[in-house]
């Protein structure tokens, strides 16, 4: 939790000089890049509701039919809203929560598996484009910001979070990022907190797309606080009531409604030797060797199950996935947003597969859970289709997304 507050500090040290004024512009541009200003007629406006006066605001995300999947116009709607909120001096504390059973399941994948369908790619860049540079704002805010994380986190709900100063899991609390079971990859800037959790476990959750439960996130460092769901009340309330723009203030209020909890035996979290040693191989092919041979001697259900897991994925996007969170390790958020930018562009094109459409297809839309990948297994997968998702955006896909790293600096 240290280290959350620290961060947030020196994140707001660092852009207090004179650099509002840049913020500001550079955001009057962004809105209309992202067309912001159609998006205000927008009768969509109730997907992101605001609560709160005084001095802190929370905006809740309200698609419950959804899960809450977040589309291009509650990006936007979010956006406008942090921005504006940041700019206030009269509002010291920000929050973010979902309605009914999920924080958020992600981005509306359906929504742009459908949009692409019908060829609309310009809407697909500004879906990507639009929720990237959301996160980014997020992850250089320079209030406190808290994610109660209640029910379903997943993909970009996890992305629209986890970048802020403190997240709060609960006994409901569901995470996953299982972007390779639908051919895709881990976005949203899962390449840069996946990749620096401990040891491996980033790239099992990001290969797998294994689920965590609340304890599980508090204990691997993915959430800063966890609270039993029926507490939540008295936490927003607490938030409510607060008049503190002071990230230790919002933290020991936190601390007050935080429960003491371990993850049970039966837990990953627990296994961090076997996956540390299996998934620490330079190759799926490597890393799933090693997974046949830990089951073989020791019959251990937990390296079935994984090993069906990597079998039922896309075998490209195990192969992009692995590289991109390597990549990650090494990269601040920014750079992890932008490559990932170009990733998902890449990966949408149908120029080096059609693995995106048919995994939506299959797990979404159809539910036969029957995808056709292309290629079908990993013996087929080159190293130029996989070094194409990593390649610069050619005209018809450009331009390369751009962050204001100048005003707002990432971190580490």
């Amino acid at each position: 939790m240290a280290s959350s507050v620290s961060a947030f500090l020196r994140r707001r040290c660092r852009m207090s000089r004179g650099s509002l004024g840049m913020i500001q512009s550079f955001t009057r541009s962004l809105n209309s890049q992202t067309k912001a200003a159609a998006v205000l007629d927008d009768p969509a406006l109730n997907y992101v509701i605001v609560q709160g006066s005084g001095n802190s605001r929370t905006a809740v995300l309200n698609r419950p039919s959804t899960l809450n999947a977040l589309n291009t116009s509650m990006g936007n709607r979010l956006q406008k809203l942090y921005e504006g909120w940041e700019n206030d001096p009269d509002v010291g504390l920000v929050a973010l929560k979902g309605s009914g059973r999920a924080f958020s399941a992600g981005g509306d994948i359906v929504g742009l598996w459908q949009l692409i369908n019908k060829g609309d790619r310009e809407a697909c860049k500004d879906f990507f484009w639009t929720l990237y540079s959301f996160i980014y704002l997020l992850g250089t805010y320079l209030k406190p910001h808290v994610a109660l994380l209640n029910g379903i986190t997943m993909g970009g709900g996890a992305g629209v979070s986890i970048p802020g100063t403190f997240r709060v899991a609960t006994d409901k609390t569901v995470f996953a990022t299982p972007e390779t079971l639908i051919g895709f990859h881990p976005d949203a800037g899962a390449s840069f907190h996946l990749s620096h959790l401990s040891g491996c476990l980033g790239e099992y959750l990001a290969l797998t797309g294994d689920k965590l439960n609340g304890a599980e996130m508090s204990a691997c460092g993915l959430a800063t606080h966890y609270s039993l769901h029926a507490k939540l009340p008295l936490i927003e309330e607490q938030i409510r009531n607060l008049v503190t723009d002071d990230p230790s203030v919002v933290e020991a209020s936190l601390e007050k409604y935080s429960d003491f909890v371990c993850p049970d035996n039966m837990s990953i979290i627990q296994r961090t030797e076997t996956i540390d040693r299996c998934f620490g191989h330079e190759t799926v092919e490597e890393i799933i060797d090693s997974l046949e041979v830990e089951a073989a001697s020791t019959r251990d259900p937990w390296c079935i199950s994984t090993l069906k897991r990597l079998h039922d994925a896309s075998p490209l996007s195990l192969k992009v996935a692995l590289r991109s969170i390597r990549e990650g390790r090494f990269q601040t958020l920014d750079q992890c947003l932008i490559r990932e930018y170009r990733m998902s562009l890449q990966g949408i094109s149908k120029q080096i597969t059609n693995d995106f459409c048919e995994g939506v297809r299959a797990r979404m839309v159809d539910k036969d859970f029957a995808p056709k990948w292309d290629p079908p297994s990993l013996e087929q997968v080159s190293k130029d289709m996989v070094d194409q998702y990593f390649s610069p955006l050619n005209e018809n896909l450009g331009p390369e997304l751009e962050l204001p790293t100048m005003q707002r600096e990432a971190f580490r």
